[in-house]
């Protein structure tokens, strides 16, 4: 008997879950306890492995201090997307969970999520965007 791959949605939502752990500075063991929850729950939340139920989305996007919506930007829509932001466009749950395993990346990551300004950090999006555009070993990595 072959088990079921995680859900698309719960592997992202798991993936955003972790991203901001991350970016606090928070451990798996400090997230479950503030859940009421055993590390190796978080891990299963985290990888997709186990569905989460909406009073434990809610608990968790304020223990981890974000909107729920948080958890569910840039996601897969369940196949309801018809192009538009769905889940061909998002960065896979491994490609930001090793990007946030880097120094580079954890930093990176949160000294920009603490610029408040919106247009400011799409500035800065843009032009990370047109550099990685110009790179040779960027454009290689992608297939280009």
């Amino acid at each position: 008997m072959s088990t079921k791959a995680p859900n698309p949605v719960d592997k992202y939502v798991g993936s955003r879950v972790r991203m901001r752990r991350i970016m606090l500075g928070m451990s798996q063991e400090k997230l479950g306890e503030a859940l009421g929850l055993t590390f190796q729950q978080v891990q299963k939340y985290e990888k997709g492995t186990n569905r989460v139920g909406a009073s434990r989305i809610q608990q968790i996007a304020e223990v981890l201090q974000v909107p729920v919506s948080f958890l569910f930007e840039g996601g897969p829509s369940g196949g309801l997307a018809n192009g538009a932001g769905g889940f061909a466009e998002a960065p896979s749950p491994s490609y930001v969970s090793d990007f946030l395993a880097t120094s580079e990346g954890l930093a990176l990551t949160r000294a920009f999520t603490r610029i408040s300004d919106s247009k400011l950090r799409r500035s800065i999006v843009d032009l990370v965007e047109q550099i990685a555009a110009r790179d040779p070993s960027a454009q290689a990595k992608d297939g280009q």
